[in-house]
């Protein structure tokens, strides 16, 4: 439901938008406005991007939580794709998800909403990693079975006749 509200609503906002701010100061000034928004904020998305990949790589190396890194980096991408989606509206939401303290504070409400008690494979206990081949060893004994080459008919070997 709040999707759809989003889809009918965003429209009608930025259409607004476009025509007050097109009066005011002109189609020329405008277009130029939406073209320097998605300029700039390519620039943004792209170091700020940078920034979360690094801190992404640093909690790996050093074996913490990603999610936090995988949130801010999860948001940058979408303000990037508000950034260059043409309008005053979406540039606004993607220049403040752009913004440190506000993606934290985003960050903080998403958590708060979500709660994960623990995850891991069934009959695992969260302590104990998984361990390709570290159960039982199985011994066995094989024979090599070779038939005699016979002389095929037909097209291949694949086919009935």
């Amino acid at each position: 439901m709040w999707l759809l509200l989003a889809f009918i609503a965003v429209p009608l906002i930025e259409i607004t938008l476009f025509i007050q701010i097109g009066g005011a100061i002109g189609l020329s000034w405008t277009l130029a406005i939406v073209l320097f928004t998605a300029v700039l904020g390519t620039w943004l998305v792209r170091s700020q991007g940078a920034i979360a990949l690094g801190k992404l790589r640093s909690s790996f190396s050093d074996l913490r939580d990603p999610t936090e890194p995988l949130v801010h980096g999860a948001m940058i991408l979408f303000a990037g794709a508000l950034l260059l989606t043409p309008g005053f509206f979406t540039d606004a939401v993607g220049f403040a998800l752009l913004v440190p303290q506000i993606r934290q504070s985003v960050y903080k409400a998403i958590r708060a909403r979500v709660n994960v008690q623990s995850f891991g494979t069934p009959g695992q206990t969260p302590r104990q990693p998984h361990r390709p081949g570290g159960g039982d060893v199985i011994d066995g004994e094989y024979h090599e079975i070779s038939e005699p080459a016979k002389k095929r008919e037909g097209p291949s070997g694949w086919t009935k006749d």
